[in-house]
């Protein structure tokens, strides 16, 4: 048995300022940049967000810009077997986290648990 929740929406830029992209995601969500935040560094800021709400990232990346999901998971393996049995692939496998596609195309990854209050909303599956 493992636990699975949608941990983060992450916003994918591709720029040469994280920090002003950062700041326009900040004001058009509601939510200041979080320098102090672990998660904000090099190409990474996070945005201040309350706990029992999803984590949102701003980050520099190479591809075209989009939007991605991260799903938490207390048994990585575990989830991506029960993705796959659904028709998602994986892509790569990094240090930390795992790059999958869902059936439609769309990239999402699956991490470790970030989020505090962990199993809370979170699903089980057998």
């Amino acid at each position: 048995m493992h636990h699975s929740r949608l941990c983060a929406i992450l916003i994918d830029c591709n720029t040469a300022d994280i920090d002003e992209a950062a700041l326009f995601w900040a004001r058009a969500l509601g939510r200041p940049v979080d320098l102090a935040h672990p998660g904000s560094r090099g190409d990474y800021r996070m945005l201040q967000t309350p706990a029992d709400e999803p984590i949102v990232q701003i980050q520099r990346v190479p591809h075209e810009s989009r939007v991605h999901l991260d799903i938490e998971s207390d048994d990585i393996p575990a989830e991506i077997a029960r993705l796959e049995k659904l028709g998602a692939t994986v892509i790569e496998r990094l240090e930390r986290w795992v790059v999958m596609q869902a059936p439609t195309g769309q990239r999402f990854c699956v991490v470790r648990v970030q989020r505090p209050g962990y199993p809370k909303n979170a699903n089980t599956w057998a």
